[in-house]
């Protein structure tokens, strides 16, 4: 490939995404993928209804439908202290969330990766899998063209670039990544950094990671052959020391996550963890939740925290950060992918809208996420407070908030930030004094 405007490193769900719709609108792009084969990473199967929008302005929504994307129709909130048929006549329609929205949208992490970067590349980006050492350097301006690179050599390398119409090349940003036993090198117009949760973009461009602290642990675990469980539905639900959430992703399959108290470090350790993991499914609370802890685990079972972290400023000159690499919500409200939806449409309108992709150009994008980020942190903080603790207080607030969650109380909306979007809820909504009310 010669002269790529865009380099993206990481080719998961953002820089696929982005991949495809520049690709598809002519732009020169260069994937950096460091994995030969996506796996399982515990995360990232629901697309809340907001974020079906997002697909949608992307031109996404009919390739994930067409490659097993599963609607679903029903959400039910259980509890320890409520009778299970008042929570199913509860049931939330979640087609009457937003308009023309069937419901959240459900597929597989690994195979949403695959569709996307396959689409890619036959859409005309260039891919390499199995990149390592990647380092990014910013530059000093991010006007005009790259300057012409080197043709991909017969490793499959990419050549060094030279100098193009905005002077030395030392003025734009430059990858330095291995792959295929070369060093290469390449300076693009722009590097956008979708290297996740775990990349190392942000920090070798010393950009600052927020973060508050954690408030409980929370793993997932995806589970097939579970019968009996209707495929519309997903629901959650508190019982003993257990917060539990499950989304069915069709034909069986259910992607499942628990919550528990942060000081049960080792709960889930071992060779035994998945099975204690689906023995929390057995419920008082929830009609046929055995059918699911009777299930046959397909995929790995993670611990992680489940804290925020956000930078202010996700971009420097010549690189600009999306999805996770610029910031993660507490996944306790599943907003991972319409998070990063979005980025991937705000930094694709601001490609190709013009030729200024200075950092300037980046501001309204940063706002607009700080803002975006802001809100879903305080309704993600909000519901694990609610949903994940476990004393007789946190029954007590559960029980109190119930009647008015259900009509929707203006004091309550932010909790249903995580269905229709932060900017669809009053921005009230977020204050102190509505925060005061829901939980004291």
């Amino acid at each position: 490939m010669s002269n790529p405007d865009v380099v993206i490193v990481g080719g998961g769900i953002g820089g696929g995404a982005l991949a495809l719709t520049l690709a598809r609108a002519g732009v020169p792009v260069l994937v950096l993928e460091r994995t030969e084969v996506y796996v399982d990473v515990v995360r990232g199967e629901w697309i809340a209804p907001w974020g079906v929008i997002e697909t949608r302005a992307l031109d996404l929504y009919e390739l994930y439908l067409r490659n097993g994307g599963h609607h679903l129709s029903r959400h039910v909130s259980y509890d320890e202290d409520l009778a299970p048929a008042q929570a199913e006549a509860a049931a939330l329609a979640m087609a009457n969330l937003l308009p023309a929205i069937p419901g959240p949208l459900c597929i597989g992490h690994p195979r949403m990766c695959n569709l996307l970067i396959e689409a890619a590349a036959a859409a005309g980006a260039r891919v390499l899998r199995g990149v390592t050492n990647t380092l990014v350097t910013p530059g000093s301006s991010s006007a005009g063209r790259a300057g012409q690179t080197g043709g991909v050599g017969q490793a499959g390398g990419v050549g060094q670039a030279s100098a193009g119409p905005v002077g030395q090349a030392s003025h734009l940003p430059t990858v330095r990544f291995e792959h295929a036993g070369n060093i290469c090198t390449v300076s693009p117009r722009l590097v956008v950094a979708a290297d996740g949760r775990h990349g190392k973009t942000a920090e070798q461009l010393g950009l600052v990671v927020q973060e508050d602290a954690p408030h409980h642990r929370f793993s997932g675990l995806l589970v097939d052959g579970v019968a009996g469980w209707r495929d519309d539905t997903q629901f959650i639900a508190t019982e003993g020391d257990r917060h539990v959430l499950a989304f069915p992703q069709g034909n069986g399959r259910v992607r499942i996550y628990l919550g528990f108290p942060l000081e049960q470090k080792t709960r889930l350790a071992g060779r035994e963890g998945p099975q204690r993991f689906l023995e929390a499914f057995r419920l008082k609370c929830v009609p046929g939740s055995d059918a699911i802890a009777a299930g046959n685990p397909v995929g790995p079972c993670y611990v992680y925290p489940n804290n925020d972290t956000w930078i202010d400023t996700p971009y420097v000159a010549g690189v600009v950060l999306i999805g996770d690499a610029a910031g993660r919500n507490d996944p306790i409200t599943g907003q991972g992918l319409s998070i990063t939806h979005r980025d991937v449409r705000l930094v694709r309108d601001v490609l190709l809208a013009g030729d200024d992709w200075s950092p300037a150009a980046f501001e309204p994008y940063a706002a607009e996420r700080r803002e975006r980020m802001r809100r879903l942190r305080i309704a993600a903080r909000l519901t694990s407070v609610i949903e994940a603790e476990f004393d007789a207080n946190a029954r007590d607030r559960r029980a109190r908030l119930r009647a008015p969650r259900r009509a929707m109380a203006p004091h309550t909306l932010a909790l249903l930030t995580p269905f229709i979007g932060p900017e669809a809820v009053p921005a009230e909504a977020y204050s102190d004094a509505a925060v005061a009310s829901l939980i004291g």
